[in-house]
């Protein structure tokens, strides 16, 4: 088949981090023979941020540790939306794309093409009336990563249809390294700042712990303000900005423990989304510690594959625990990836999709395609 993705950015995963997710389902419908095209603005918001801290090079690294993922780098003001569909069995519309590029989409697709729109984000709790602007009459169904994601487009009557889509691990990319004879250090966090929506959390899960306990800590992440930076340096963090994404699993290797802080928006009102970072770590084989979030779609198995804190002084239990027992912390990690490469992995959520393709393909419900429609259905 033919697949068709419109994506904010395959390149850069610069504040993106559903990049991880969308550059392995790539990769998993390339290697068992499907045509896959990648479309994306060229002026692309996460690339021009790359580009302006890192230089063209990023780019440059990203294509020699990608050499077989593609993306076609679009003008917005001459973008031909036919010449792109053309042929298209399969169209995935990201989220990240401008309201009227998905009307377009979901207005024009052949007949034949089943058109789904990918939401990764919080906004449906977040920012409603945001995600109330796209119009996907003309989709076959919403791709939500999570069930409490997918009940709020069937709530607002944004869809008709909607599937639970979870992010997942690309094993090719995410997968335990050699360890050194000495870490470089206890803890190290992969997560970028966002809008302040979990300032509390880092302080109380994170920063807190590590100036307690005494810990050797990094971080990695992008748009730290300077009072999130004076606050860990208050803790002796070492910051160390930007790390490309599939460079994770290297420095995973070199600390002995991790941790999962949560956004504010998926801990309280969408409950049963771990996010991309809880695949990546526990298929880099690292032993996690998460703050609170409620499992309600039972993919793992808290207390086994991951160790949850309910505050603080536990997380600072748990961590203290993992530094001390390195057979504790090695049987929790093996826990963790084990359950991943049964169950989470990119393989296993394109078998979903295909699934879901295929119960829609002897379906007489096709949208009705037309471009006389407005742009807006809120």
């Amino acid at each position: 088949m033919k697949f068709v993705l419109f994506y904010h950015s395959l390149v850069s995963d610069w504040n993106h981090g559903n990049a991880h997710f969308l550059r392995g389902v790539v990769a998993e419908l390339q290697a068992r023979g499907h045509q896959v095209e990648v479309y994306e603005p060229e002026d692309a918001w996460s690339v021009a941020q790359l580009v302006a801290d890192h230089g063209e090079d990023a780019i440059a690294q990203w294509q020699a540790r990608y050499p077989q993922l593609r993306s076609r780098r679009y003008p917005r003001d001459r973008f031909d939306v036919d010449e792109a569909l053309d042929g298209a069995d399969v169209a995935l519309v990201h989220e990240w794309n401008e309201a009227s590029l998905v009307a377009d989409i979901g207005n024009r697709a052949p007949t034949s093409c089943r058109v789904f729109f990918h939401d990764t984000h919080h906004r449906s709790v977040s920012a409603p009336d945001d995600m109330a602007r796209y119009d996907l009459r003309g989709y076959d169904g919403v791709l939500a990563f999570g069930e409490a994601v997918r009940q709020r487009y069937l709530d607002n009557a944004w869809c008709e249809r909607a599937f639970t889509w979870h992010e997942a691990a690309d094993p090719r990319v995410f997968h335990p390294l050699e360890k050194p004879d000495e870490p470089d250090g206890d803890l190290v966090w992969i997560g970028n700042w966002g809008d302040d929506e979990r300032e509390a959390e880092l302080r109380e899960y994170l920063v807190e712990p590590v100036r307690e306990l005494g810990l050797r800590a990094r971080l990695h992440g992008v748009r730290y303000p300077a009072h999130a930076l004076a606050m860990l340096r208050e803790a002796d963090i070492e910051y160390r900005g930007w790390l490309p994404n599939w460079r994770a699993p290297e420095v995973f290797a070199r600390y002995t423990a991790t941790v999962h802080v949560p956004r504010r928006p998926y801990a309280r009102l969408l409950p049963g989304i771990p996010t991309i970072r809880v695949f990546e770590a526990l298929a880099s084989g690292i032993p996690l510690v998460s703050a609170p979030w409620d499992d309600v779609e039972h993919l793992f198995a808290p207390g086994r594959d991951f160790l949850v804190a309910r505050d603080g002084a536990q997380m600072r239990e748990h961590l203290r625990m993992l530094v001390a027992d390195p057979s504790a912390a090695s049987e929790l990690a093996a826990h963790g990836l084990a359950t991943v490469l049964a169950r989470h992995t990119c393989a296993h959520r394109v078998d979903e999709l295909l699934s879901i393709v295929s119960s829609l393909a002897a379906s007489a419900d096709t949208p009705d395609r037309s471009t006389s429609r407005s742009l807006s259905h809120a």
